[in-house]
């Protein structure tokens, strides 16, 4: 692909430089080389290979949650949160007295895609501005650094990207006037009929956000989220089970880099990383389900070959875990309705088993459990 002009520098009142997207998609549109076309065939093949598989997984509802504290772990640690996907856990079930700031940016991040979610699927909601604005809403209400990012509210001031001024600044976004109108460019860009592949779209509209910079914070964690709404609002899945942060993380100086490289107007070397990454996580999702669809078959059959009795209770209890495998005897005992005795009775039959095992063997009460060959799955790579 050649060299786009997406935008250029200009000299602002305060003397620093700030960058003013040109009208996009650009006049000249774009130019996708063979191999940009070849990816986006193998990323679009593997997306509809892993809506497949995913139709026919049971429960996929309670396997979705996993993916959504998976990439809100990942998209959380780029911004700087040392907290992981277990610690989220962990919190949700209020297995810690004190959450964490970290740990809250993660919850606060599951939050805002599980908004969208309902937005999206109940109420046929366009991915629009107003979207945007209510996914930060979410994201950013209540967050530890909430005073300073205005939530659900496009900025009313420059913003910048390393350093400490605009002036010694990695990159300044456009300035707000600017800012607005590049938005709506975006979102009529979002809605357009055009030709372009709706992969290699997604990555554009992920790229274009973040140059774009909208928000006082909380840019790179929306404009993550919108990557995956914009697929599945184009029904190439039939649940958002693709992800990208965990791919985005893994490659973290590279990310930063080809995002730069956009901006810069070489629109290509950021395509290519980004199909990439759909290649990448395409495969390890449909990898991931096959590694689930095989552990459930074998814990259903060792959970059938108790009592009748007992299995019944153990099969509520192994279907809850695919959506919280740590768990508490209070957790059980809400999804059983057991006495305390009788949640602790299946917990004791599932160790026995060796489907849960003791987080912390050495603790003596409020003991809680963890299906471990579950949580390796989602876990094991990262």
């Amino acid at each position: 692909m050649k060299k786009s002009e997406i935008g250029k520098l200009i000299t602002q009142p305060g003397g620093f430089k700030a960058f003013v997207p040109n009208p996009f998609p650009p006049h000249d549109r774009f130019d996708f080389s063979p191999s940009i076309v070849r990816k986006d065939n193998q990323a679009t093949r593997l997306l509809g290979k892993l809506d497949g598989i995913t139709r026919l997984l049971p429960d996929a509802d309670f396997f979705l949650l996993m993916y959504l504290r998976k990439d809100a772990a990942s998209s959380s640690q780029i911004e700087g949160t040392k907290a992981t996907m277990v610690d989220a856990i962990e919190a949700e079930i209020k297995l810690t007295d004190k959450i964490p700031s970290d740990v809250d940016d993660i919850l606060h991040y599951i939050k805002a895609l599980n908004y969208g979610m309902g937005r999206v699927a109940e109420d046929k909601f366009p991915l629009s501005l107003r979207f945007i604005r209510e996914l930060h809403r979410e994201l950013m209400s209540g967050a530890r650094k909430s005073q300073y990012s205005s939530p659900g509210e496009f900025r009313t001031s420059q913003n910048w990207i390393g350093g400490s001024r605009p002036d010694n600044a990695g990159f300044v976004p456009p300035p707000v006037n600017e800012m607005m109108a590049a938005l709506y460019d975006l979102e009529r860009f979002i809605h357009a009929e055009d030709s372009i592949p709706a992969v290699t779209k997604a990555g554009l509209i992920h790229a274009q956000f973040e140059t774009i910079h909208p928000f006082l914070d909380g840019n790179g964690r929306t404009g993550r989220i919108l990557i995956t709404f914009y697929l599945w609002h184009e029904g190439f899945l039939e649940k958002p089970v693709l992800f990208l942060s965990s791919y985005f993380r893994r490659n973290q100086r590279v990310y930063y880099e080809k995002l730069s490289a956009y901006h810069n107007g070489y629109v290509s070397e950021w395509l290519d990383f980004f199909l990439d990454g759909v290649i990448e996580i395409a495969d390890e999702a449909i990898e991931i389900i096959g590694k689930i669809t095989f552990l459930r078959e074998k814990d259903m059959s060792t959970i059938q070959s108790m009592g009748k009795r007992a299995s019944e209770s153990a099969v509520v209890v192994l279907r809850r875990l695919y959506a919280q495998p740590i768990v508490d005897v209070p957790t059980v005992q809400k999804w059983t309705g057991f006495t305390r005795a009788g949640a602790q009775r299946v917990i004791d039959r599932f160790i026995d088993k060796g489907i849960l095992s003791p987080v912390d063997k050495d603790k003596k009460y409020g003991q809680s459990y963890v299906y471990k060959e579950y949580l390796d799955i989602f876990v094991g790579r990262d």
